[in-house]
């Protein structure tokens, strides 16, 4: 996947502006993003090596907290002082909330089949409380521009575009641009 451009998305539920750049080359992927809610403002940066695996996962909140972490190419993940944390081993993507971007991280990656759902382990970051924790996945690509997403008691169908972004994130988040 070659790709060079900004998205931004609108928070609908909880009233946040985010704005992306994503530059993605055959030996990997970088993203830089920011979003700006009603009580909290963060950064956030990701690498992904060339096989889109997640490598890097930086947050700073205008408050000045701060979260790093990295993860080898299987699945074992640390915190910015190299000390391992067990409950993330396995998981090879990130999800940050509230960002949709990090919902095309699995997308870019798997070799999809229309209605053939994929399982995957996340690295779930709730980055209004910074908290860490692991999340069961799953993904179903019904057709070429929508994908069933599930996650523990939450389903929703996401709209993509032709790159995997998401354009439409039905009641939490619209794409602007």
């Amino acid at each position: 996947m070659n790709l060079d451009r900004s998205v931004r998305w609108r928070g609908l539920d909880l009233k946040t502006l985010e704005h992306a750049h994503i530059i993605a080359r055959d030996r990997d992927t970088r993203i830089r993003g920011v979003v700006i809610g009603p009580d909290f403002g963060l950064f956030y940066r990701l690498k992904l090596d060339e096989n889109g695996h997640t490598r890097t996962v930086k947050i700073e909140r205008a408050d000045g907290r701060t979260l790093e972490l990295f993860t080898n190419r299987a699945g074992g993940w640390s915190d910015d002082r190299a000390e391992p944390i067990e409950a993330l081993r396995g998981c090879i993507d990130v999800d940050i909330w509230p960002t949709p971007l990090t919902n095309s991280l699995p997308l870019w990656r798997a070799d999809w089949s229309a209605n053939q759902p994929i399982r995957f382990a996340m690295t779930w970051i709730d980055a209004t409380t910074m908290r860490v924790q692991r999340a069961e996945q799953i993904y179903t690509r019904l057709d070429a521009h929508h994908f069933r997403f599930q996650s523990a008691d939450f389903e929703a169908v996401l709209a993509v575009d032709d790159a995997g972004l998401v354009t439409e994130y039905p009641g939490l988040f619209a794409r602007e641009a």
